[in-house]
């Protein structure tokens, strides 16, 4: 039985430790990923609430951090890509959305933080950039800062706090 069980921790370890890896660009993100988190913003009610449940997972073979949320439940949502942009030298974006419209963008990522600037493809009523900043804080909650640009206005989109919820889950229809 024994050397059952250390044959198997050989074979098993290997991928584990392989699981684990991530693109070095892409370490300062580490702490958000296999984190859930739910948050409700500023303008939720109990007769229309507005929550939203993000995850973050490693993706691509650790080349790429992915980001997936959900707004009630897959009224709204997206999917995005983070990756080391090797001709740019920067941590780059997609973001894929369930209301048809994509952006692309930058982040700049230090541990537990990262900023993001981001351009609008297609028709987002009429927003053409967003700004923001995702902060990890120490007791496992998140808050996320967002602005958008219309014109050449930029407004306060919304600041919202997420805690920690391994139960939640992000649903698309």
């Amino acid at each position: 039985m024994a050397a059952w069980c250390l044959a198997l921790s050989v074979l098993v370890s290997p991928a584990a430790a392989l699981e684990e890896t991530l693109d070095p660009n892409l370490e300062p993100l580490r702490p958000f990923l296999g984190k859930t988190f739910r948050g409700e913003f500023a303008d939720s009610t109990p007769e229309k609430p507005v929550v939203d449940v993000v995850r973050y997972e490693r993706a691509m073979n650790g080349k790429a951090v992915r980001s997936l949320h959900s707004i009630n439940d897959g009224e709204y949502g997206g999917e995005t890509l983070i990756y080391w942009d090797s001709e740019r030298k920067t941590l780059a974006f997609f973001y894929l959305t369930t209301a048809g419209f994509r952006t692309e963008g930058t982040i700049i990522a230090t541990e537990r933080k990262f900023s993001s600037l981001e351009t609008v493809k297609g028709n987002a009523g009429g927003v053409t950039e967003v700004r923001g900043t995702a902060t990890l804080h120490e007791d496992g909650t998140m808050t996320v800062v967002a602005d958008y640009k219309r014109g050449d206005t930029w407004q306060k989109a919304r600041e919202t706090l997420y805690k920690p919820s391994p139960s939640a889950v992000v649903k698309f229809r």
